[in-house]
């Protein structure tokens, strides 16, 4: 059991700040990433001797990251606030370029639909194959790639208008 434990804090000690950053990506709210990697390394914790002896462990974990931010997702309407008033919101760190391409990408990635913003961040920004991507959201090849030309679109669409909008203001 010592092996297993060791090889399960090795593995999350390395692919921690990619779950983090893919969980942020796919929800936009660090907080809410946060909860979802936590309750996916539980998982994972709970089911290692099975995940550990899969082909593809990243690609796993993939899948269970997706499942618990879809059932954070469909679960929400029944969290309590433990809060008596809504927070504000943060106030945005004063832009460099490189920030603000970042929160620019961020925010237009916000405004698409779960299954394209899922996809996108789990080809372009995670690096999985397409067949990867396919296993992690659950479907099929076609609709991984139907699922990034309509987001990619989608995002260029976002990203002009906000470039303009940037324009203008000045």
């Amino acid at each position: 059991m010592i092996d297993a434990e060791r090889e399960f804090v090795e593995y999350v000690s390395a692919r921690l700040p990619s779950l983090h950053r893919t969980a942020f990506l796919m929800c936009g709210d660090a907080h809410l990433a946060d909860d979802v990697v936590q309750q996916t390394l539980t998982a994972l914790y709970v089911h290692w001797r099975k995940v550990s002896r899969a082909d593809n462990v990243d690609a796993y974990v993939h899948r269970m990251l997706v499942h618990k931010l879809v059932d954070e997702k469909r679960l929400s309407w029944a969290k309590v606030r433990l809060f008596g008033s809504t927070p504000e919101p943060e106030r945005p760190v004063t832009p460099h370029d490189e920030v603000a391409e970042r929160d620019s990408l961020v925010a237009a990635l916000a405004h698409l639909p779960r299954g394209q913003r899922t996809v996108l961040v789990l080809r372009f920004l995670c690096d999985l194959s397409l067949t990867d991507t396919a296993a992690a959201m659950g479907c099929s090849e076609g609709n991984v790639k139907s699922q990034t030309a309509r987001a990619l679109a989608a995002i260029r669409q976002l990203l002009a208008v906000t470039e303009m909008a940037g324009r203008n203001s000045r």
